[in-house]
């Protein structure tokens, strides 16, 4: 597929900075992908009944625009968040949003790994350096088990469950914690 004709197809990551190394692996994924599962769905009409969900970030403080950032019009600082944190709050947004494979997400909303990372990105929680950061630690995580060197070929591999994903998740986010400096 065409360069221009990829990041057309991509959603707006004006977050993450040009050339980083995970805008290089968002492309390289959907390039990957058959032409219908890089087509990005409408978003999904609104419940008109309402509903009342528990937040997917955990109740955390979210990003809140300055007056400065208000003149710029710029979006707010993102919240500093580890690693861990990262990895747990992508766990929490698939568990609110659903999960998917062979896409970045469906027309319901479910997102596959990649996906959540950039939701959790997107929300203003961390910065794409942690978010590499916990695609490497998968990426380490799933070759020492003999199994994927790639989370998205890991996350697509027909058989993949949602527990699955949690429970890799989980030793990541444990792995990441158990690294951490202490005081």
């Amino acid at each position: 597929m065409h360069a221009t004709t990829l990041r057309e197809a991509l959603p707006d990551l004006a977050f993450v900075a040009d050339g980083s190394a995970l805008v290089a692996e968002i492309e390289a994924y959907m390039a990957s992908l058959p032409l219908p599962a890089r087509t990005l769905p409408a978003p999904p009409p609104p419940n008109p009944h309402g509903s009342v969900t528990a937040p997917w970030d955990l109740g955390m403080v979210r990003p809140a625009p300055t007056w400065l950032d208000r003149i710029r019009h710029r979006a707010p600082a993102p919240v500093p968040i580890d690693t861990a944190t990262h990895l747990r709050l992508v766990s929490r947004y698939l568990t609110a949003h659903g999960w998917t494979q062979g896409r970045l997400w469906d027309e319901q909303g479910a997102v596959c790994l990649l996906g959540a990372q950039l939701m959790v990105l997107a929300a203003g929680y961390g910065t794409p350096d942690i978010a590499y950061r916990a695609r490497v630690l998968l990426m380490e995580q799933f070759t020492a088990q003999g199994a994927y060197a790639s989370v998205d070929r890991w996350n697509d591999a027909p058989g993949r469950r949602l527990v699955e994903v949690h429970r890799q998740l989980d030793i990541a986010a444990a792995r990441a914690t158990s690294t951490l400096p202490t005081a």
